[in-house]
Protein backbone atom coordinates (compact mmCIF):
# COMPACT_ATOMS: atom_id res chain seq x y z
CA UNK A 1 0.00 0.00 0.00
CA UNK A 2 1.06 3.23 -1.20
CA UNK A 3 2.65 5.22 1.27
CA UNK A 4 3.49 8.33 -0.44
CA UNK A 5 2.29 12.02 0.06
CA UNK A 6 -1.27 12.44 -0.59
CA UNK A 7 -2.49 14.79 -3.56
CA UNK A 8 -5.89 14.82 -1.98
CA UNK A 9 -7.42 14.60 1.34
CA UNK A 10 -10.98 13.38 1.25
CA UNK A 11 -12.72 15.03 4.01
CA UNK A 12 -15.46 13.22 5.76
CA UNK A 13 -17.47 15.19 9.01
CA UNK A 14 -19.54 12.83 10.89
CA UNK A 15 -22.40 12.53 13.17
CA UNK A 16 -24.43 10.31 14.15
CA UNK A 17 -24.31 8.21 10.68
CA UNK A 18 -23.80 5.15 12.47
CA UNK A 19 -26.19 3.49 9.59
CA UNK A 20 -24.29 4.78 6.29
CA UNK A 21 -20.31 5.99 7.40
CA UNK A 22 -19.10 2.57 6.43
CA UNK A 23 -20.61 2.18 3.01
CA UNK A 24 -19.24 5.73 2.72
CA UNK A 25 -15.70 4.81 3.87
CA UNK A 26 -15.91 1.85 1.86
CA UNK A 27 -16.38 3.71 -1.39
CA UNK A 28 -12.67 6.15 -0.97
CA UNK A 29 -11.27 2.90 -0.14
CA UNK A 30 -12.38 1.41 -3.39
CA UNK A 31 -11.46 4.52 -5.65
CA UNK A 32 -9.33 4.00 -9.00
CA UNK A 33 -7.53 7.01 -7.89
CA UNK A 34 -4.98 5.29 -4.97
CA UNK A 35 -2.93 8.58 -3.89
CA UNK A 36 -5.38 9.70 -1.00
CA UNK A 37 -5.69 10.26 2.85
CA UNK A 38 -9.15 10.42 4.21
CA UNK A 39 -9.97 12.46 7.22
CA UNK A 40 -13.22 11.58 9.37
CA UNK A 41 -13.92 14.39 12.21
CA UNK A 42 -16.67 13.43 14.12
CA UNK A 43 -18.68 16.45 15.80
CA UNK A 44 -19.85 14.24 19.26
CA UNK A 45 -21.74 11.73 17.27
CA UNK A 46 -23.94 9.94 20.42
CA UNK A 47 -24.33 6.46 18.17
CA UNK A 48 -21.33 4.15 17.45
CA UNK A 49 -19.87 6.01 14.65
CA UNK A 50 -16.65 6.73 15.68
CA UNK A 51 -16.04 3.19 16.71
CA UNK A 52 -16.90 1.63 12.84
CA UNK A 53 -14.55 4.59 11.52
CA UNK A 54 -11.50 3.01 14.05
CA UNK A 55 -11.84 -0.17 12.50
CA UNK A 56 -11.07 1.27 9.18
CA UNK A 57 -8.19 3.07 10.43
CA UNK A 58 -6.56 0.68 11.87
CA UNK A 59 -6.38 -1.23 8.89
CA UNK A 60 -5.45 1.24 6.57
CA UNK A 61 -2.46 4.41 7.16
CA UNK A 62 -4.35 6.17 4.44
CA UNK A 63 -7.32 7.13 7.29
CA UNK A 64 -7.03 9.28 10.21
CA UNK A 65 -10.00 9.43 12.22
CA UNK A 66 -10.59 12.75 14.81
CA UNK A 67 -13.21 13.48 17.24
CA UNK A 68 -13.74 17.43 18.27
CA UNK A 69 -13.75 18.23 21.77
CA UNK A 70 -17.65 19.72 21.57
CA UNK A 71 -20.32 19.66 18.72
CA UNK A 72 -19.38 22.37 16.06
CA UNK A 73 -21.78 22.00 13.65
CA UNK A 74 -21.58 21.02 9.86
CA UNK A 75 -20.04 23.94 8.23
CA UNK A 76 -17.56 24.93 11.35
CA UNK A 77 -16.96 21.11 11.28
CA UNK A 78 -16.02 21.08 7.74
CA UNK A 79 -13.30 24.29 7.64
CA UNK A 80 -11.86 21.51 11.34
CA UNK A 81 -11.28 18.60 8.93
CA UNK A 82 -9.92 20.89 6.43
CA UNK A 83 -6.97 21.93 9.60
CA UNK A 84 -6.16 18.30 9.25
CA UNK A 85 -5.56 18.20 5.61
CA UNK A 86 -2.24 17.56 4.09
CA UNK A 87 -3.10 16.90 0.11
CA UNK A 88 -2.68 19.67 -2.41
CA UNK A 89 -6.81 19.41 -2.89
CA UNK A 90 -9.28 18.82 -0.15
CA UNK A 91 -12.70 16.50 -1.64
CA UNK A 92 -15.52 16.61 0.95
CA UNK A 93 -17.75 13.48 0.99
CA UNK A 94 -20.53 13.44 3.37
CA UNK A 95 -20.83 10.02 6.16
CA UNK A 96 -24.20 9.13 4.38
CA UNK A 97 -23.11 9.29 0.72
CA UNK A 98 -20.97 7.42 -1.63
CA UNK A 99 -18.23 8.32 -4.18
CA UNK A 100 -18.05 5.78 -7.73
CA UNK A 101 -14.59 4.56 -7.98
CA UNK A 102 -13.71 6.80 -10.67
CA UNK A 103 -14.76 9.69 -8.65
CA UNK A 104 -11.20 11.19 -7.61
CA UNK A 105 -9.63 10.28 -10.69
CA UNK A 106 -11.62 12.36 -12.61
CA UNK A 107 -11.31 15.57 -9.98
CA UNK A 108 -7.91 15.21 -9.26
CA UNK A 109 -7.25 14.87 -13.53
CA UNK A 110 -9.27 17.71 -14.51
CA UNK A 111 -7.77 20.07 -11.44
CA UNK A 112 -4.08 19.17 -12.64
CA UNK A 113 -5.08 20.49 -16.07
CA UNK A 114 -5.73 23.81 -15.07
CA UNK A 115 -3.14 24.69 -12.57
CA UNK A 116 -4.43 28.34 -12.12
CA UNK A 117 -7.66 27.41 -10.92
CA UNK A 118 -8.89 27.52 -7.14
CA UNK A 119 -11.86 25.18 -7.49
CA UNK A 120 -14.05 22.62 -9.42
CA UNK A 121 -17.52 21.47 -9.84
CA UNK A 122 -19.82 19.10 -11.20
CA UNK A 123 -21.56 20.90 -13.90
CA UNK A 124 -24.26 20.57 -16.39
CA UNK A 125 -22.80 19.18 -19.97
CA UNK A 126 -22.24 21.84 -22.66
CA UNK A 127 -23.34 21.51 -26.26
CA UNK A 128 -20.35 22.71 -27.48
CA UNK A 129 -17.08 21.32 -26.42
CA UNK A 130 -16.58 18.40 -23.79
CA UNK A 131 -15.04 18.52 -20.11
CA UNK A 132 -12.73 19.58 -18.21
CA UNK A 133 -12.82 23.28 -19.16
CA UNK A 134 -11.47 26.14 -17.11
CA UNK A 135 -13.65 29.66 -16.93
CA UNK A 136 -13.45 32.50 -15.59
CA UNK A 137 -14.80 34.10 -12.78
CA UNK A 138 -16.88 36.18 -14.81
CA UNK A 139 -17.74 33.40 -16.87
CA UNK A 140 -18.91 31.46 -13.95
CA UNK A 141 -20.57 34.27 -12.65
CA UNK A 142 -22.75 34.28 -15.66
CA UNK A 143 -23.32 31.23 -16.33
CA UNK A 144 -24.38 30.79 -12.34
CA UNK A 145 -27.31 32.87 -13.58
CA UNK A 146 -27.93 31.02 -17.21
CA UNK A 147 -28.44 27.86 -17.29
CA UNK A 148 -25.89 26.02 -15.20
CA UNK A 149 -26.29 27.24 -11.64
CA UNK A 150 -22.56 26.03 -10.74
CA UNK A 151 -22.84 28.00 -7.23
CA UNK A 152 -25.97 25.86 -6.34
CA UNK A 153 -23.64 22.83 -5.85
CA UNK A 154 -23.11 20.89 -2.04
CA UNK A 155 -19.71 20.61 -1.20
CA UNK A 156 -19.23 17.03 -2.44
CA UNK A 157 -19.98 18.02 -5.57
CA UNK A 158 -16.63 19.86 -5.61
CA UNK A 159 -12.83 19.94 -5.14
CA UNK A 160 -10.81 22.93 -3.67
CA UNK A 161 -6.87 23.98 -3.75
CA UNK A 162 -6.28 23.80 0.13
CA UNK A 163 -4.19 26.60 -0.29
CA UNK A 164 -6.68 29.26 -1.86
CA UNK A 165 -9.71 28.14 0.31
CA UNK A 166 -6.67 28.77 3.66
CA UNK A 167 -6.32 32.03 1.79
CA UNK A 168 -10.28 32.54 1.65
CA UNK A 169 -10.88 31.38 5.26
CA UNK A 170 -12.77 28.76 4.31
CA UNK A 171 -16.58 28.50 5.07
CA UNK A 172 -18.43 31.50 7.02
CA UNK A 173 -20.29 28.86 9.43
CA UNK A 174 -23.15 29.95 8.00
CA UNK A 175 -25.52 26.74 8.66
CA UNK A 176 -26.98 25.12 5.39
CA UNK A 177 -26.24 27.62 2.94
CA UNK A 178 -22.50 27.81 4.16
CA UNK A 179 -21.21 25.85 0.56
CA UNK A 180 -23.48 28.40 -1.89
CA UNK A 181 -21.74 31.53 -0.10
CA UNK A 182 -18.56 29.77 -0.31
CA UNK A 183 -19.11 28.83 -4.31
CA UNK A 184 -19.55 32.87 -4.77
CA UNK A 185 -16.84 33.80 -2.99
CA UNK A 186 -13.64 31.56 -4.16
CA UNK A 187 -15.48 31.87 -7.79
CA UNK A 188 -15.02 35.76 -7.78
CA UNK A 189 -11.25 35.63 -7.60
CA UNK A 190 -10.10 32.00 -9.04
CA UNK A 191 -11.17 30.26 -12.25
CA UNK A 192 -13.05 27.55 -12.21
CA UNK A 193 -12.80 24.06 -13.95
CA UNK A 194 -15.92 22.26 -15.36
CA UNK A 195 -16.34 18.31 -14.89
CA UNK A 196 -19.17 15.62 -15.64
CA UNK A 197 -21.93 15.43 -12.71
CA UNK A 198 -22.67 11.90 -11.61
CA UNK A 199 -19.23 11.45 -9.60
CA UNK A 200 -20.97 10.57 -6.23
CA UNK A 201 -24.44 9.56 -5.19
CA UNK A 202 -26.27 11.44 -2.72
CA UNK A 203 -28.36 9.59 -0.24
CA UNK A 204 -32.00 11.11 0.78
CA UNK A 205 -33.04 10.69 4.51
CA UNK A 206 -35.14 11.36 7.01
CA UNK A 207 -31.68 12.61 9.39
CA UNK A 208 -30.89 15.31 6.64
CA UNK A 209 -30.58 18.94 7.32
CA UNK A 210 -32.83 19.86 4.62
CA UNK A 211 -35.25 18.01 6.63
CA UNK A 212 -35.10 19.36 9.32
CA UNK A 213 -37.56 23.01 10.18
CA UNK A 214 -34.22 25.17 9.36
CA UNK A 215 -34.64 24.08 6.02
CA UNK A 216 -37.52 26.52 5.68
CA UNK A 217 -35.55 29.45 5.67
CA UNK A 218 -33.54 28.36 3.31
CA UNK A 219 -34.99 30.24 0.26
CA UNK A 220 -34.66 33.66 2.42
CA UNK A 221 -30.43 32.59 2.79
CA UNK A 222 -30.41 32.19 -0.79
CA UNK A 223 -31.49 34.97 -1.49
CA UNK A 224 -29.53 37.51 0.89
CA UNK A 225 -26.18 35.30 -0.40
CA UNK A 226 -27.03 35.68 -3.93
CA UNK A 227 -27.91 39.41 -3.22
CA UNK A 228 -24.18 40.20 -0.95
CA UNK A 229 -22.69 38.34 -3.97
CA UNK A 230 -23.48 40.81 -6.57
CA UNK A 231 -23.14 44.07 -4.24
CA UNK A 232 -19.68 42.44 -3.49
CA UNK A 233 -16.97 45.35 -4.40
CA UNK A 234 -15.02 42.65 -5.89
CA UNK A 235 -17.89 40.60 -7.84
CA UNK A 236 -16.15 39.64 -11.55
CA UNK A 237 -19.44 41.34 -12.46
CA UNK A 238 -19.78 44.84 -14.26
CA UNK A 239 -23.08 47.35 -13.75
CA UNK A 240 -24.74 46.21 -16.63
CA UNK A 241 -23.96 42.64 -16.09
CA UNK A 242 -25.42 42.74 -12.69
CA UNK A 243 -28.28 44.60 -13.91
CA UNK A 244 -28.94 41.99 -16.47
CA UNK A 245 -28.40 39.19 -13.74
CA UNK A 246 -30.84 40.63 -11.21
CA UNK A 247 -33.15 41.59 -14.25
CA UNK A 248 -33.21 37.59 -14.45
CA UNK A 249 -33.57 36.51 -11.09
CA UNK A 250 -36.86 38.82 -10.78
CA UNK A 251 -38.07 36.66 -13.92
CA UNK A 252 -38.00 33.96 -12.47
CA UNK A 253 -39.47 34.73 -9.11
CA UNK A 254 -42.29 36.33 -10.72
CA UNK A 255 -42.37 33.12 -13.21
CA UNK A 256 -42.14 30.83 -10.16
CA UNK A 257 -44.79 32.55 -7.97
CA UNK A 258 -47.54 32.52 -10.98
CA UNK A 259 -46.88 28.55 -11.89
CA UNK A 260 -47.47 28.18 -8.21
CA UNK A 261 -50.49 30.08 -8.08
CA UNK A 262 -51.45 27.97 -11.44
CA UNK A 263 -50.84 24.45 -9.95
CA UNK A 264 -52.78 26.17 -6.19
CA UNK A 265 -55.82 26.69 -8.38
CA UNK A 266 -55.66 23.41 -10.73
CA UNK A 267 -55.44 21.43 -7.54
CA UNK A 268 -58.15 23.53 -5.46
CA UNK A 269 -60.48 23.16 -9.10
CA UNK A 270 -60.05 19.56 -9.01
CA UNK A 271 -60.65 18.98 -5.32
CA UNK A 272 -63.50 21.20 -5.28
CA UNK A 273 -64.99 19.34 -8.63
CA UNK A 274 -64.17 15.96 -6.53
CA UNK A 275 -66.17 17.26 -3.65
CA UNK A 276 -69.30 18.49 -5.46
CA UNK A 277 -69.45 15.54 -7.42
CA UNK A 278 -69.39 13.40 -4.15
CA UNK A 279 -71.74 15.66 -2.41
CA UNK A 280 -74.95 15.20 -5.60
CA UNK A 281 -73.80 11.45 -5.48
CA UNK A 282 -72.84 12.14 -9.38
CA UNK A 283 -70.18 10.25 -10.90
CA UNK A 284 -66.88 11.87 -12.24
CA UNK A 285 -65.93 8.78 -14.97
CA UNK A 286 -67.63 10.18 -17.97
CA UNK A 287 -69.55 6.71 -19.16
CA UNK A 288 -71.62 6.22 -15.71
CA UNK A 289 -72.02 10.46 -15.57
CA UNK A 290 -73.87 10.15 -19.03
CA UNK A 291 -75.82 7.43 -17.91
CA UNK A 292 -76.61 9.15 -14.79
CA UNK A 293 -78.27 11.90 -16.83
Amino acid sequence: MTTQTPLVSVLMTVYNREQYVAEAIESVIASNYKVWELIIVDDQSADNSVNIARVYAEKDPRISVYVNEKNLGDYPNRNRAASYAKGKYIKYLDSDDVMYPHCLQVMVDAMEQFPEAGFGLSAVPEPERPYPVCITPKQAYLEHFGRYGHFNRAPGSGIIRLDVFNELGGFSGKRMIGDNEFWFKIGRYYPLVKFPRDLSWDRKHIGQESKSKYAKSYGKLRKEVTGNALDHRDSPLSKTEKRFVQHTIRWRSFKSFFINVGLKLKSHKVLRTKKIAHKDKIPTDSHSFKKHL
